[in-house]
Protein backbone atom coordinates (compact mmCIF):
# COMPACT_ATOMS: atom_id res chain seq x y z
CA UNK A 1 0.00 0.00 0.00
CA UNK A 2 2.72 2.14 0.07
CA UNK A 3 2.72 5.50 -2.30
CA UNK A 4 -1.17 4.91 -2.14
CA UNK A 5 -3.28 8.10 -1.80
CA UNK A 6 -3.94 8.91 2.04
CA UNK A 7 -7.85 9.60 2.38
CA UNK A 8 -8.38 12.61 5.04
CA UNK A 9 -11.50 12.87 6.36
CA UNK A 10 -12.28 15.97 8.55
CA UNK A 11 -14.51 16.56 11.90
CA UNK A 12 -14.80 20.09 11.45
CA UNK A 13 -17.06 20.61 14.60
CA UNK A 14 -15.80 17.52 16.16
CA UNK A 15 -18.59 15.16 17.72
CA UNK A 16 -20.80 18.15 18.13
CA UNK A 17 -24.09 17.02 17.04
CA UNK A 18 -27.69 19.02 17.06
CA UNK A 19 -29.32 15.39 17.60
CA UNK A 20 -28.96 12.76 20.12
CA UNK A 21 -29.92 9.33 18.16
CA UNK A 22 -29.38 6.34 20.27
CA UNK A 23 -27.43 4.42 18.92
CA UNK A 24 -24.56 6.90 18.07
CA UNK A 25 -21.06 5.99 18.93
CA UNK A 26 -19.61 9.71 17.97
CA UNK A 27 -21.21 11.46 20.44
CA UNK A 28 -19.27 10.44 23.71
CA UNK A 29 -16.14 11.66 22.00
CA UNK A 30 -16.83 14.68 23.43
CA UNK A 31 -15.45 13.02 26.71
CA UNK A 32 -11.97 12.50 25.25
CA UNK A 33 -11.40 15.91 24.66
CA UNK A 34 -10.43 19.02 27.63
CA UNK A 35 -13.41 20.28 29.55
CA UNK A 36 -15.27 23.60 27.77
CA UNK A 37 -14.00 22.31 24.51
CA UNK A 38 -15.53 24.14 21.95
CA UNK A 39 -15.16 21.53 19.25
CA UNK A 40 -14.53 24.22 16.67
CA UNK A 41 -11.82 23.67 13.51
CA UNK A 42 -9.66 27.00 13.75
CA UNK A 43 -8.63 28.62 10.17
CA UNK A 44 -5.12 27.19 10.59
CA UNK A 45 -6.14 23.52 10.92
CA UNK A 46 -8.85 24.00 7.95
CA UNK A 47 -5.92 25.60 5.46
CA UNK A 48 -3.36 22.66 6.72
CA UNK A 49 -5.96 19.57 5.77
CA UNK A 50 -6.83 21.38 2.31
CA UNK A 51 -2.99 21.49 2.13
CA UNK A 52 -2.03 18.27 3.48
CA UNK A 53 -5.40 16.36 1.31
CA UNK A 54 -4.33 18.16 -1.50
CA UNK A 55 -0.52 16.63 -0.56
CA UNK A 56 -1.72 13.55 0.01
CA UNK A 57 -3.21 12.58 -3.32
CA UNK A 58 -1.25 11.68 -5.80
CA UNK A 59 -3.90 11.46 -8.82
CA UNK A 60 -5.26 14.20 -10.77
CA UNK A 61 -8.33 14.63 -8.15
CA UNK A 62 -8.47 14.80 -4.74
CA UNK A 63 -11.10 14.17 -2.32
CA UNK A 64 -12.55 16.21 0.83
CA UNK A 65 -14.71 14.92 2.78
CA UNK A 66 -16.61 16.32 5.64
CA UNK A 67 -18.26 14.50 8.76
CA UNK A 68 -18.99 14.45 12.12
CA UNK A 69 -21.24 14.62 14.97
CA UNK A 70 -22.93 17.37 12.65
CA UNK A 71 -20.46 18.81 10.24
CA UNK A 72 -23.24 21.84 9.50
CA UNK A 73 -22.58 23.18 12.96
CA UNK A 74 -19.23 24.39 11.88
CA UNK A 75 -21.43 27.36 9.37
CA UNK A 76 -21.62 28.52 6.14
CA UNK A 77 -18.64 30.80 6.18
CA UNK A 78 -16.14 28.07 7.74
CA UNK A 79 -16.97 25.94 4.11
CA UNK A 80 -16.91 29.36 1.79
CA UNK A 81 -12.99 29.77 3.20
CA UNK A 82 -12.32 26.26 2.55
CA UNK A 83 -13.73 26.47 -1.03
CA UNK A 84 -11.08 29.15 -1.43
CA UNK A 85 -7.87 27.81 -0.36
CA UNK A 86 -9.32 24.32 -2.41
CA UNK A 87 -9.17 26.96 -5.23
CA UNK A 88 -5.74 28.58 -4.25
CA UNK A 89 -3.88 25.23 -3.56
CA UNK A 90 -5.28 22.73 -5.66
CA UNK A 91 -2.51 23.08 -9.01
CA UNK A 92 -5.27 22.17 -11.24
CA UNK A 93 -6.42 18.82 -9.86
CA UNK A 94 -9.86 18.10 -9.89
CA UNK A 95 -11.59 19.14 -6.33
CA UNK A 96 -15.01 16.60 -4.85
CA UNK A 97 -15.97 17.45 -1.86
CA UNK A 98 -18.47 15.29 0.05
CA UNK A 99 -20.19 15.64 3.27
CA UNK A 100 -22.34 13.56 5.46
CA UNK A 101 -24.88 15.55 7.34
CA UNK A 102 -28.40 14.63 9.59
CA UNK A 103 -30.74 16.89 7.38
CA UNK A 104 -32.26 18.75 9.67
CA UNK A 105 -30.35 22.02 9.60
CA UNK A 106 -30.57 21.60 5.47
CA UNK A 107 -32.16 25.42 4.76
CA UNK A 108 -31.87 27.48 1.01
CA UNK A 109 -28.95 28.77 2.12
CA UNK A 110 -27.02 26.17 2.78
CA UNK A 111 -28.67 24.04 -0.56
CA UNK A 112 -27.87 26.89 -2.47
CA UNK A 113 -24.07 26.65 -1.37
CA UNK A 114 -23.70 23.16 -2.06
CA UNK A 115 -25.25 23.02 -5.72
CA UNK A 116 -23.09 26.16 -7.03
CA UNK A 117 -20.07 24.52 -5.02
CA UNK A 118 -20.90 21.15 -6.66
CA UNK A 119 -20.97 19.11 -2.83
CA UNK A 120 -22.28 15.20 -2.88
CA UNK A 121 -24.54 14.77 0.24
CA UNK A 122 -24.94 11.74 2.16
CA UNK A 123 -28.43 12.13 4.47
CA UNK A 124 -29.01 10.01 7.49
CA UNK A 125 -32.82 8.72 7.22
CA UNK A 126 -33.97 5.45 8.83
CA UNK A 127 -36.77 4.52 6.99
CA UNK A 128 -40.35 5.51 7.34
CA UNK A 129 -41.47 8.32 10.58
CA UNK A 130 -42.01 5.82 13.44
CA UNK A 131 -38.64 3.85 12.44
CA UNK A 132 -36.93 6.74 12.13
CA UNK A 133 -38.10 8.97 15.24
CA UNK A 134 -37.52 5.94 17.45
CA UNK A 135 -33.90 6.23 17.17
CA UNK A 136 -32.94 9.94 15.94
CA UNK A 137 -34.44 11.91 17.81
CA UNK A 138 -32.93 15.75 19.13
CA UNK A 139 -31.86 16.54 22.48
CA UNK A 140 -35.19 17.52 23.38
CA UNK A 141 -36.19 13.67 22.76
CA UNK A 142 -38.31 14.99 19.75
CA UNK A 143 -38.31 12.89 16.01
CA UNK A 144 -36.16 14.25 13.26
CA UNK A 145 -38.43 12.88 10.56
CA UNK A 146 -40.04 15.81 9.63
CA UNK A 147 -37.07 17.69 9.39
CA UNK A 148 -35.53 15.73 7.23
CA UNK A 149 -37.83 15.58 4.81
CA UNK A 150 -37.79 19.06 4.30
CA UNK A 151 -34.22 19.28 4.05
CA UNK A 152 -34.34 16.59 1.43
CA UNK A 153 -36.67 18.58 -0.57
CA UNK A 154 -34.60 21.75 -0.25
CA UNK A 155 -31.99 19.77 -1.89
CA UNK A 156 -34.07 18.49 -4.54
CA UNK A 157 -35.25 22.11 -5.54
CA UNK A 158 -31.75 22.62 -5.71
CA UNK A 159 -30.55 20.36 -7.43
CA UNK A 160 -27.76 18.83 -5.06
CA UNK A 161 -26.99 15.06 -5.15
CA UNK A 162 -27.21 13.63 -2.08
CA UNK A 163 -27.76 9.19 -1.39
CA UNK A 164 -29.10 7.90 2.09
CA UNK A 165 -27.83 6.56 4.61
CA UNK A 166 -29.62 4.15 6.46
CA UNK A 167 -28.54 2.93 9.79
CA UNK A 168 -29.61 -0.92 10.33
CA UNK A 169 -30.56 -0.71 14.08
CA UNK A 170 -32.36 -3.60 16.11
CA UNK A 171 -35.72 -2.29 14.88
CA UNK A 172 -34.95 -1.54 11.54
CA UNK A 173 -33.71 -4.93 10.71
CA UNK A 174 -36.67 -6.02 11.39
CA UNK A 175 -38.62 -4.46 8.68
CA UNK A 176 -36.59 -4.79 5.63
CA UNK A 177 -39.34 -4.80 3.34
CA UNK A 178 -41.49 -1.73 4.86
CA UNK A 179 -37.59 0.53 4.77
CA UNK A 180 -37.05 -0.50 1.73
CA UNK A 181 -40.17 0.42 -0.42
CA UNK A 182 -40.63 3.15 1.40
CA UNK A 183 -37.15 4.66 0.41
CA UNK A 184 -37.73 3.62 -3.51
CA UNK A 185 -41.61 5.25 -2.81
CA UNK A 186 -39.77 8.63 -2.16
CA UNK A 187 -37.94 8.57 -5.33
CA UNK A 188 -34.51 7.96 -3.32
CA UNK A 189 -32.03 6.14 -5.91
CA UNK A 190 -28.72 5.93 -4.38
CA UNK A 191 -28.89 4.10 -1.00
CA UNK A 192 -26.35 2.58 1.48
CA UNK A 193 -27.27 0.32 4.67
CA UNK A 194 -24.58 0.42 7.69
CA UNK A 195 -25.17 -2.17 10.43
CA UNK A 196 -25.36 -0.71 14.26
CA UNK A 197 -22.64 -3.32 16.41
CA UNK A 198 -21.86 -1.62 19.61
CA UNK A 199 -20.90 -3.57 22.76
CA UNK A 200 -21.71 -2.62 26.16
CA UNK A 201 -18.49 -0.35 28.12
CA UNK A 202 -15.55 -2.57 29.93
CA UNK A 203 -13.99 -1.15 33.08
CA UNK A 204 -11.54 0.83 30.94
CA UNK A 205 -13.92 2.39 28.69
CA UNK A 206 -15.88 3.26 31.96
CA UNK A 207 -12.94 4.90 33.37
CA UNK A 208 -12.94 7.30 30.57
CA UNK A 209 -16.82 8.26 30.60
CA UNK A 210 -17.48 6.23 27.86
CA UNK A 211 -20.90 4.37 27.13
CA UNK A 212 -19.28 2.01 24.62
CA UNK A 213 -16.96 -0.44 24.53
CA UNK A 214 -13.45 0.58 22.35
CA UNK A 215 -13.48 -1.80 19.38
CA UNK A 216 -10.39 -4.34 19.02
CA UNK A 217 -7.42 -3.61 18.25
CA UNK A 218 -3.66 -5.15 17.27
CA UNK A 219 -3.97 -8.46 18.24
CA UNK A 220 -5.38 -8.57 21.92
CA UNK A 221 -7.89 -10.69 22.62
CA UNK A 222 -11.61 -9.01 22.78
CA UNK A 223 -13.00 -8.83 25.68
CA UNK A 224 -16.02 -10.84 25.49
CA UNK A 225 -18.99 -7.51 26.26
CA UNK A 226 -22.38 -7.83 25.62
CA UNK A 227 -23.82 -6.03 22.49
CA UNK A 228 -25.88 -3.44 23.07
CA UNK A 229 -29.92 -3.58 22.36
CA UNK A 230 -29.59 -1.36 19.43
CA UNK A 231 -26.91 -3.30 17.68
CA UNK A 232 -28.00 -5.36 15.15
CA UNK A 233 -28.43 -9.53 15.40
CA UNK A 234 -26.31 -11.16 12.78
CA UNK A 235 -28.77 -13.78 11.55
CA UNK A 236 -31.73 -10.73 11.31
CA UNK A 237 -29.01 -8.60 9.35
CA UNK A 238 -28.14 -11.24 7.33
CA UNK A 239 -32.31 -11.82 6.57
CA UNK A 240 -32.56 -7.92 6.29
CA UNK A 241 -29.92 -7.73 3.58
CA UNK A 242 -31.32 -10.91 2.00
CA UNK A 243 -34.93 -9.50 1.70
CA UNK A 244 -33.93 -5.96 0.94
CA UNK A 245 -31.47 -7.59 -2.53
CA UNK A 246 -34.76 -9.57 -3.27
CA UNK A 247 -36.60 -7.22 -4.10
CA UNK A 248 -33.93 -4.88 -5.54
CA UNK A 249 -32.52 -7.61 -8.44
CA UNK A 250 -36.03 -8.72 -9.80
CA UNK A 251 -37.02 -4.43 -10.02
CA UNK A 252 -34.64 -1.99 -9.59
CA UNK A 253 -31.11 -2.80 -10.83
CA UNK A 254 -29.45 0.13 -12.88
CA UNK A 255 -32.59 2.36 -11.72
CA UNK A 256 -31.52 2.41 -7.40
CA UNK A 257 -27.73 2.26 -6.63
CA UNK A 258 -27.75 0.02 -3.45
CA UNK A 259 -24.12 0.54 -2.31
CA UNK A 260 -23.95 -2.57 -0.18
CA UNK A 261 -25.10 -4.49 -3.53
CA UNK A 262 -22.54 -2.76 -6.00
CA UNK A 263 -19.51 -3.27 -3.16
CA UNK A 264 -20.49 -7.33 -3.75
CA UNK A 265 -20.74 -7.27 -7.49
CA UNK A 266 -17.43 -5.23 -7.80
CA UNK A 267 -15.45 -8.05 -5.61
CA UNK A 268 -17.38 -10.96 -7.87
CA UNK A 269 -16.05 -9.23 -10.82
CA UNK A 270 -12.29 -9.43 -9.52
CA UNK A 271 -12.37 -5.80 -8.89
CA UNK A 272 -10.07 -4.00 -6.43
CA UNK A 273 -12.02 -2.52 -2.98
CA UNK A 274 -13.45 0.70 -3.28
CA UNK A 275 -14.46 1.01 0.22
CA UNK A 276 -12.21 -0.02 3.35
CA UNK A 277 -14.80 -2.67 4.84
CA UNK A 278 -14.62 -5.59 2.00
CA UNK A 279 -10.71 -4.59 1.27
CA UNK A 280 -8.01 -6.95 1.96
CA UNK A 281 -6.28 -4.62 4.45
CA UNK A 282 -6.60 -0.63 5.40
CA UNK A 283 -4.86 2.02 6.63
CA UNK A 284 -5.12 4.58 4.97
CA UNK A 285 -7.97 6.57 5.98
CA UNK A 286 -7.31 8.48 8.68
CA UNK A 287 -9.38 11.02 11.08
CA UNK A 288 -8.63 14.64 11.12
CA UNK A 289 -10.21 15.92 14.53
CA UNK A 290 -11.64 19.65 14.88
CA UNK A 291 -8.31 19.90 17.03
CA UNK A 292 -6.14 18.85 14.24
CA UNK A 293 -5.35 15.69 15.94
CA UNK A 294 -4.93 12.85 13.64
CA UNK A 295 -6.25 8.72 14.20
CA UNK A 296 -5.89 5.80 12.77
CA UNK A 297 -10.06 5.65 11.25
CA UNK A 298 -13.49 6.34 12.29
CA UNK A 299 -13.84 3.70 14.11
CA UNK A 300 -10.69 4.20 16.41
CA UNK A 301 -10.85 7.67 17.60
CA UNK A 302 -9.78 7.23 21.05
CA UNK A 303 -6.51 8.18 22.66
CA UNK A 304 -4.62 5.01 21.62
CA UNK A 305 -4.70 5.36 17.92
CA UNK A 306 -4.00 8.70 18.09
CA UNK A 307 -1.12 9.36 15.46
CA UNK A 308 0.02 12.89 15.12
CA UNK A 309 -1.14 16.44 14.80
CA UNK A 310 -2.14 18.27 11.41
CA UNK A 311 0.06 20.97 12.09
CA UNK A 312 3.26 18.98 13.39
CA UNK A 313 3.15 15.91 11.24
CA UNK A 314 2.79 15.09 7.17
CA UNK A 315 0.02 12.88 6.68
CA UNK A 316 1.56 10.80 4.71
CA UNK A 317 4.35 9.89 6.92
CA UNK A 318 1.65 9.24 9.87
CA UNK A 319 0.11 6.22 7.35
CA UNK A 320 3.48 5.19 6.61
CA UNK A 321 4.61 4.63 9.84
CA UNK A 322 5.25 1.34 11.31
CA UNK A 323 2.31 1.91 13.99
CA UNK A 324 -0.19 2.73 10.90
CA UNK A 325 1.03 0.17 8.75
CA UNK A 326 0.55 -2.69 11.58
CA UNK A 327 -3.06 -1.04 11.74
CA UNK A 328 -3.81 -1.99 8.35
CA UNK A 329 -1.99 -5.21 8.08
CA UNK A 330 -3.64 -6.11 11.17
CA UNK A 331 -6.99 -6.61 8.91
CA UNK A 332 -5.66 -9.34 6.78
CA UNK A 333 -4.60 -11.26 10.35
CA UNK A 334 -7.42 -13.88 9.92
CA UNK A 335 -8.86 -16.68 12.01
CA UNK A 336 -8.84 -19.84 9.80
CA UNK A 337 -11.76 -19.78 9.75
CA UNK A 338 -12.06 -17.17 7.48
CA UNK A 339 -8.74 -17.85 5.47
CA UNK A 340 -11.02 -21.07 4.07
CA UNK A 341 -14.67 -19.33 3.47
CA UNK A 342 -15.70 -19.58 -0.02
CA UNK A 343 -16.75 -15.80 0.60
CA UNK A 344 -12.98 -14.25 1.37
CA UNK A 345 -12.69 -12.47 -1.62
CA UNK A 346 -16.02 -10.68 -1.12
CA UNK A 347 -15.42 -10.06 2.59
CA UNK A 348 -11.87 -10.06 3.82
CA UNK A 349 -13.25 -10.26 7.03
CA UNK A 350 -15.35 -7.14 7.10
CA UNK A 351 -14.37 -4.26 9.86
CA UNK A 352 -11.67 -5.06 12.73
CA UNK A 353 -13.80 -3.06 15.31
CA UNK A 354 -16.83 -5.99 14.42
CA UNK A 355 -13.80 -8.87 14.93
CA UNK A 356 -14.67 -9.41 18.89
CA UNK A 357 -16.64 -13.28 18.45
CA UNK A 358 -14.01 -16.54 18.62
CA UNK A 359 -14.66 -18.98 16.03
CA UNK A 360 -15.41 -22.23 16.09
CA UNK A 361 -11.90 -23.63 16.10
CA UNK A 362 -12.35 -21.56 19.24
CA UNK A 363 -9.52 -18.33 17.68
CA UNK A 364 -10.68 -15.06 18.79
CA UNK A 365 -11.04 -12.39 15.96
CA UNK A 366 -13.92 -13.75 13.74
CA UNK A 367 -16.42 -11.31 13.03
CA UNK A 368 -19.60 -10.93 14.72
CA UNK A 369 -21.53 -10.57 11.48
CA UNK A 370 -20.01 -13.08 9.52
CA UNK A 371 -23.10 -14.92 9.83
CA UNK A 372 -25.24 -12.32 8.08
CA UNK A 373 -22.29 -12.30 5.39
CA UNK A 374 -22.42 -15.78 4.52
CA UNK A 375 -26.21 -16.12 4.45
CA UNK A 376 -26.32 -12.67 2.15
CA UNK A 377 -23.67 -13.92 0.30
CA UNK A 378 -24.81 -17.52 -0.37
CA UNK A 379 -27.99 -15.69 -1.85
CA UNK A 380 -26.80 -13.39 -3.86
CA UNK A 381 -24.16 -15.41 -5.62
CA UNK A 382 -25.86 -16.32 -8.44
CA UNK A 383 -27.32 -13.40 -9.18
CA UNK A 384 -23.95 -11.06 -8.91
CA UNK A 385 -22.26 -14.13 -11.12
CA UNK A 386 -25.05 -13.71 -13.56
CA UNK A 387 -24.40 -9.80 -13.35
CA UNK A 388 -20.80 -9.73 -13.94
CA UNK A 389 -21.18 -12.48 -16.50
CA UNK A 390 -23.63 -9.86 -18.48
CA UNK A 391 -21.24 -6.64 -17.92
CA UNK A 392 -18.29 -9.12 -19.76
CA UNK A 393 -20.31 -9.64 -22.01
CA UNK A 394 -20.84 -5.65 -23.08
CA UNK A 395 -24.52 -5.89 -21.61
CA UNK A 396 -25.93 -3.83 -18.71
CA UNK A 397 -26.42 -5.94 -15.13
CA UNK A 398 -29.78 -4.26 -15.34
CA UNK A 399 -30.56 -7.72 -18.11
CA UNK A 400 -30.56 -10.14 -14.81
CA UNK A 401 -33.93 -8.85 -13.84
CA UNK A 402 -35.02 -10.15 -17.33
CA UNK A 403 -33.18 -13.55 -16.82
CA UNK A 404 -34.52 -13.92 -13.34
CA UNK A 405 -38.03 -14.03 -15.55
CA UNK A 406 -36.98 -16.49 -17.98
CA UNK A 407 -33.83 -17.08 -20.36
CA UNK A 408 -32.02 -14.27 -21.71
CA UNK A 409 -30.89 -13.92 -25.69
CA UNK A 410 -27.45 -12.18 -25.95
CA UNK A 411 -27.37 -11.65 -29.89
CA UNK A 412 -24.19 -10.79 -31.28
CA UNK A 413 -23.48 -8.89 -34.62
CA UNK A 414 -22.46 -11.10 -37.54
CA UNK A 415 -18.20 -10.96 -38.23
CA UNK A 416 -18.27 -8.44 -41.27
CA UNK A 417 -16.81 -10.56 -44.58
CA UNK A 418 -13.09 -9.86 -45.08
Amino acid sequence: MSGAAVHLMAKPAGPLCNLDCRYCFYLEKERLFPPRERFLMAPEVLRAYVEQTIRATPGPEVLFTWQGGEPLLRGLDFYRQALAWQRELAGGKRVRNTLQTNGVLLDDGWCAFFAEAGFELGVSLDGPEALHDAARVDKQGRGSFARVMAGIARLREHGVPFNVLVTVSDAVSRQPAAVYDFLVGEGFDHLQFNPVVERRPAAADRALGLSFAQPPGGTRTPERLETTPDSVEPQRYGEFLVTVFDRWVRRDVGRVHVMNFEWALAAFMGLPATVCLFAADCGRALVVEHDGSVFSCDHYVYPSHRLGHLLDDEVTALAESPRQRAFGQAKSALPAECRRCTWLGACHGECPKNRFVTSADGEAGLNYLCPAYKRYFRHAAPYLNAMARLIALGEPAARVMDAIRGPVAILRPAASAA
